[in-house]
Protein backbone atom coordinates (compact mmCIF):
# COMPACT_ATOMS: atom_id res chain seq x y z
CA UNK A 1 0.00 0.00 0.00
CA UNK A 2 1.36 3.18 -1.06
CA UNK A 3 1.90 6.13 1.56
CA UNK A 4 -0.46 8.74 1.18
CA UNK A 5 1.88 12.32 0.88
CA UNK A 6 -1.22 14.65 0.20
CA UNK A 7 -1.19 17.39 2.96
CA UNK A 8 -4.75 18.07 3.22
CA UNK A 9 -5.41 13.99 4.61
CA UNK A 10 -2.49 13.54 6.97
CA UNK A 11 -5.01 13.94 9.90
CA UNK A 12 -6.80 11.17 8.03
CA UNK A 13 -3.77 8.65 7.98
CA UNK A 14 -3.09 9.38 11.57
CA UNK A 15 -6.73 8.40 12.36
CA UNK A 16 -6.14 5.18 10.80
CA UNK A 17 -2.69 4.70 12.03
CA UNK A 18 -4.29 4.78 15.76
CA UNK A 19 -7.12 3.03 15.43
CA UNK A 20 -4.49 0.05 13.68
CA UNK A 21 -2.38 0.51 16.49
CA UNK A 22 0.37 1.75 14.49
CA UNK A 23 0.46 5.04 16.57
CA UNK A 24 0.18 4.45 20.43
CA UNK A 25 -0.32 8.13 21.49
CA UNK A 26 -1.78 10.92 19.59
CA UNK A 27 0.69 13.30 18.19
CA UNK A 28 0.73 17.11 20.18
CA UNK A 29 -1.50 18.56 16.68
CA UNK A 30 -3.81 16.20 16.13
CA UNK A 31 -7.04 17.23 18.43
CA UNK A 32 -6.33 21.18 17.03
CA UNK A 33 -6.23 19.50 13.52
CA UNK A 34 -9.37 17.88 13.82
CA UNK A 35 -10.72 20.69 15.02
CA UNK A 36 -10.21 22.82 12.54
CA UNK A 37 -9.45 20.64 9.79
CA UNK A 38 -7.64 21.45 6.24
CA UNK A 39 -9.60 22.81 3.38
CA UNK A 40 -10.19 19.67 0.91
CA UNK A 41 -8.38 20.24 -2.67
CA UNK A 42 -8.55 21.37 -4.71
CA UNK A 43 -10.14 24.35 -2.64
CA UNK A 44 -13.76 25.09 -3.82
CA UNK A 45 -15.87 24.05 -0.80
CA UNK A 46 -16.04 26.41 1.72
CA UNK A 47 -15.34 24.81 6.02
CA UNK A 48 -17.33 24.11 7.66
CA UNK A 49 -19.46 26.58 10.02
CA UNK A 50 -21.52 26.80 13.17
CA UNK A 51 -24.56 29.23 14.47
CA UNK A 52 -21.73 31.06 16.57
CA UNK A 53 -20.74 33.50 13.41
CA UNK A 54 -23.22 32.54 11.20
CA UNK A 55 -26.42 34.38 9.86
CA UNK A 56 -29.83 31.96 10.94
CA UNK A 57 -31.55 32.66 7.46
CA UNK A 58 -28.14 31.21 5.49
CA UNK A 59 -28.21 27.35 5.22
CA UNK A 60 -24.59 25.90 6.63
CA UNK A 61 -23.69 23.92 3.73
CA UNK A 62 -24.10 24.38 0.08
CA UNK A 63 -27.55 23.05 -1.73
CA UNK A 64 -26.52 20.69 -4.24
CA UNK A 65 -28.24 21.82 -6.96
CA UNK A 66 -26.47 25.24 -6.39
CA UNK A 67 -23.86 26.55 -8.94
CA UNK A 68 -22.65 29.25 -7.30
CA UNK A 69 -19.74 28.66 -4.67
CA UNK A 70 -18.65 31.26 -1.63
CA UNK A 71 -18.14 31.47 1.51
CA UNK A 72 -20.56 32.19 4.09
CA UNK A 73 -20.84 35.47 5.23
CA UNK A 74 -19.55 36.19 8.92
CA UNK A 75 -22.25 37.57 11.55
CA UNK A 76 -22.48 38.32 15.10
CA UNK A 77 -25.12 39.35 16.99
CA UNK A 78 -23.22 42.01 18.90
CA UNK A 79 -22.31 43.58 15.74
CA UNK A 80 -26.52 44.06 15.15
CA UNK A 81 -27.05 45.68 18.41
CA UNK A 82 -23.75 47.63 18.53
CA UNK A 83 -24.91 49.16 14.59
CA UNK A 84 -28.46 49.93 16.28
CA UNK A 85 -27.23 51.05 19.48
CA UNK A 86 -24.99 53.84 17.92
CA UNK A 87 -27.78 54.46 15.55
CA UNK A 88 -29.83 55.55 18.36
CA UNK A 89 -27.33 56.94 20.54
CA UNK A 90 -24.79 58.78 17.89
CA UNK A 91 -23.23 61.27 20.40
CA UNK A 92 -22.20 58.30 22.88
CA UNK A 93 -19.30 57.43 19.95
CA UNK A 94 -17.66 61.09 20.63
CA UNK A 95 -17.15 60.01 24.97
CA UNK A 96 -13.70 59.67 25.34
CA UNK A 97 -12.51 55.65 25.33
CA UNK A 98 -8.82 54.46 25.86
CA UNK A 99 -8.02 51.70 22.82
CA UNK A 100 -4.45 51.00 24.61
CA UNK A 101 -3.78 46.97 25.34
CA UNK A 102 -2.51 46.38 28.45
CA UNK A 103 -0.26 43.27 29.19
CA UNK A 104 -2.70 40.89 29.90
CA UNK A 105 -6.08 40.26 28.95
CA UNK A 106 -9.26 41.72 30.68
CA UNK A 107 -11.09 39.23 32.40
CA UNK A 108 -14.53 38.02 32.17
CA UNK A 109 -17.00 39.73 34.98
CA UNK A 110 -17.85 37.17 37.73
CA UNK A 111 -21.79 38.60 37.14
CA UNK A 112 -22.86 36.95 33.84
CA UNK A 113 -25.01 34.28 32.23
CA UNK A 114 -28.18 33.73 34.50
CA UNK A 115 -26.57 35.79 37.17
CA UNK A 116 -26.52 38.64 34.99
CA UNK A 117 -30.50 39.92 35.38
CA UNK A 118 -30.09 43.87 35.90
CA UNK A 119 -27.66 46.14 33.91
CA UNK A 120 -26.85 47.97 37.39
CA UNK A 121 -24.94 44.69 38.60
CA UNK A 122 -22.04 46.07 36.88
CA UNK A 123 -21.70 49.38 37.95
CA UNK A 124 -23.93 52.68 38.10
CA UNK A 125 -22.06 54.13 35.14
CA UNK A 126 -22.36 51.21 32.32
CA UNK A 127 -20.53 51.83 28.36
CA UNK A 128 -22.07 51.19 25.53
CA UNK A 129 -20.44 47.81 25.40
CA UNK A 130 -21.98 46.99 28.83
CA UNK A 131 -25.56 47.53 27.65
CA UNK A 132 -24.49 45.62 24.65
CA UNK A 133 -23.09 42.60 26.04
CA UNK A 134 -26.23 42.57 28.44
CA UNK A 135 -29.01 42.36 25.49
CA UNK A 136 -26.82 39.56 24.32
CA UNK A 137 -26.98 37.99 27.83
CA UNK A 138 -30.76 38.25 28.01
CA UNK A 139 -31.06 37.11 24.76
CA UNK A 140 -28.60 33.91 25.43
CA UNK A 141 -28.86 33.06 29.03
CA UNK A 142 -32.75 34.48 29.45
CA UNK A 143 -34.31 33.27 26.29
CA UNK A 144 -35.91 36.58 25.64
CA UNK A 145 -36.26 37.66 22.01
CA UNK A 146 -33.63 40.25 20.30
CA UNK A 147 -35.66 42.76 20.24
CA UNK A 148 -37.01 42.72 23.67
CA UNK A 149 -33.75 42.11 25.17
CA UNK A 150 -32.38 45.18 23.06
CA UNK A 151 -34.99 47.19 24.42
CA UNK A 152 -34.05 46.42 28.04
CA UNK A 153 -30.94 47.27 27.98
CA UNK A 154 -31.84 50.42 26.36
CA UNK A 155 -33.96 51.73 28.61
CA UNK A 156 -31.93 50.68 31.77
CA UNK A 157 -29.12 51.97 29.87
CA UNK A 158 -30.77 55.70 29.61
CA UNK A 159 -31.85 55.65 33.23
CA UNK A 160 -28.96 55.00 34.81
CA UNK A 161 -26.84 57.65 32.82
CA UNK A 162 -29.90 59.98 33.67
CA UNK A 163 -28.74 59.34 37.37
CA UNK A 164 -25.00 60.14 36.81
CA UNK A 165 -25.86 62.78 35.04
CA UNK A 166 -28.91 64.54 37.88
CA UNK A 167 -26.08 63.38 40.29
CA UNK A 168 -23.21 65.63 38.71
CA UNK A 169 -25.24 68.72 38.71
CA UNK A 170 -26.18 68.40 42.11
CA UNK A 171 -23.03 68.22 43.06
CA UNK A 172 -21.33 71.02 40.80
CA UNK A 173 -24.57 73.30 42.27
CA UNK A 174 -23.62 72.55 45.71
CA UNK A 175 -19.77 73.09 45.30
CA UNK A 176 -20.62 76.29 43.78
CA UNK A 177 -22.79 77.46 46.77
CA UNK A 178 -20.53 76.45 48.89
CA UNK A 179 -17.72 78.91 47.08
CA UNK A 180 -16.34 76.78 44.92
CA UNK A 181 -14.27 78.04 42.12
CA UNK A 182 -13.33 75.84 38.93
CA UNK A 183 -10.74 76.51 36.73
CA UNK A 184 -11.09 76.23 32.74
CA UNK A 185 -11.63 72.81 31.81
CA UNK A 186 -9.11 71.12 29.54
CA UNK A 187 -11.12 71.98 26.63
CA UNK A 188 -10.36 75.49 27.22
CA UNK A 189 -6.98 75.18 28.10
CA UNK A 190 -6.23 73.19 24.87
CA UNK A 191 -8.10 76.05 23.02
CA UNK A 192 -5.77 78.56 24.91
CA UNK A 193 -2.61 77.22 23.78
CA UNK A 194 -3.76 77.09 20.38
CA UNK A 195 -4.27 80.91 20.44
CA UNK A 196 -0.78 81.22 21.45
CA UNK A 197 0.79 79.16 18.85
CA UNK A 198 -1.23 81.00 16.54
CA UNK A 199 -0.39 84.79 17.87
CA UNK A 200 3.44 83.27 17.76
CA UNK A 201 3.09 82.77 14.11
CA UNK A 202 1.73 86.02 13.46
CA UNK A 203 4.55 87.64 15.16
CA UNK A 204 7.06 85.16 12.92
CA UNK A 205 5.20 86.40 9.72
CA UNK A 206 4.95 90.25 10.42
CA UNK A 207 8.76 90.08 11.36
CA UNK A 208 9.49 88.08 8.58
CA UNK A 209 8.10 90.68 6.63
CA UNK A 210 9.29 93.86 8.28
CA UNK A 211 12.64 92.35 7.71
CA UNK A 212 12.19 91.42 4.07
CA UNK A 213 10.90 95.47 3.32
CA UNK A 214 14.72 96.96 4.98
CA UNK A 215 16.60 94.71 3.01
CA UNK A 216 15.49 96.09 -0.11
CA UNK A 217 18.08 98.13 -1.93
CA UNK A 218 15.11 99.69 -4.54
CA UNK A 219 12.24 101.17 -3.67
CA UNK A 220 9.65 102.09 -6.62
CA UNK A 221 8.15 105.60 -6.09
CA UNK A 222 5.11 106.34 -8.58
CA UNK A 223 4.40 109.94 -9.37
CA UNK A 224 0.82 110.40 -9.85
CA UNK A 225 -0.08 113.45 -12.34
CA UNK A 226 -3.68 114.72 -13.21
CA UNK A 227 -6.19 114.69 -10.73
CA UNK A 228 -6.16 112.01 -7.82
CA UNK A 229 -7.78 108.75 -8.29
CA UNK A 230 -10.96 108.76 -6.11
CA UNK A 231 -14.25 106.69 -6.86
CA UNK A 232 -17.06 108.69 -7.41
CA UNK A 233 -19.09 105.02 -7.92
CA UNK A 234 -20.06 106.52 -11.08
CA UNK A 235 -21.42 110.16 -10.18
CA UNK A 236 -18.40 111.57 -11.82
CA UNK A 237 -19.54 110.21 -15.10
CA UNK A 238 -23.27 110.64 -14.66
CA UNK A 239 -22.52 114.23 -14.61
CA UNK A 240 -20.00 114.72 -17.68
CA UNK A 241 -22.34 112.90 -19.36
CA UNK A 242 -25.57 114.67 -18.80
CA UNK A 243 -23.37 118.32 -19.73
CA UNK A 244 -22.21 116.24 -23.29
CA UNK A 245 -18.46 116.12 -22.72
CA UNK A 246 -17.49 112.95 -24.41
CA UNK A 247 -14.57 110.66 -22.56
CA UNK A 248 -11.59 110.60 -24.43
CA UNK A 249 -9.06 107.77 -24.29
CA UNK A 250 -7.20 108.32 -27.30
CA UNK A 251 -3.17 108.74 -25.52
CA UNK A 252 -0.86 111.65 -26.35
CA UNK A 253 1.47 111.74 -28.91
CA UNK A 254 2.67 115.42 -28.90
CA UNK A 255 4.11 117.41 -26.45
CA UNK A 256 2.63 120.13 -23.94
CA UNK A 257 1.38 123.05 -25.90
CA UNK A 258 1.01 126.15 -24.37
CA UNK A 259 -2.07 128.45 -25.68
CA UNK A 260 -2.29 131.93 -25.23
CA UNK A 261 -4.96 131.14 -22.60
CA UNK A 262 -2.58 129.05 -20.69
CA UNK A 263 -0.98 125.40 -20.97
CA UNK A 264 -3.24 122.41 -22.03
CA UNK A 265 -4.53 120.08 -20.37
CA UNK A 266 -3.67 116.43 -21.24
CA UNK A 267 -7.62 115.94 -21.95
CA UNK A 268 -8.03 119.17 -23.85
CA UNK A 269 -4.78 117.69 -25.79
CA UNK A 270 -6.49 114.59 -26.73
CA UNK A 271 -9.15 116.37 -27.67
CA UNK A 272 -7.80 118.65 -30.18
CA UNK A 273 -5.89 115.77 -31.42
CA UNK A 274 -8.98 113.53 -32.21
CA UNK A 275 -10.68 116.59 -33.40
CA UNK A 276 -8.28 116.49 -36.43
CA UNK A 277 -9.30 114.53 -39.57
CA UNK A 278 -5.89 112.69 -39.94
CA UNK A 279 -4.77 112.47 -36.02
CA UNK A 280 -2.30 109.24 -37.26
CA UNK A 281 -0.40 111.46 -40.00
CA UNK A 282 -1.14 108.78 -42.49
CA UNK A 283 -2.01 111.46 -45.42
CA UNK A 284 0.52 112.22 -47.60
CA UNK A 285 0.74 115.87 -49.11
CA UNK A 286 0.63 115.75 -52.95
CA UNK A 287 1.56 118.33 -55.00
Amino acid sequence: MATKRIASQVHKQASRLLREGYIQREPAWYRAVLDNPPLPLPAREPPSRTRFDAPEEVPLTRPSNSKKIQPIPVHYIEDQLRKQFFRDHPFEAFREKSIVEGATVESEHPIRGKQWKRLRQRGRNPSPEDAIRYAVNLYEHHDIPLSDAYASAVAQFRSLRSEITIARQVALAEAEHLGMEFGPSQTEITFMKENRAFATFHEHTAGNLTAQTDRKRWKAVVEREGRPDQWTKGQEYTRLWKEGVRPVYAPVFTEPQIAPEGLMTPEQQAASLASQADFMGMRTSTS
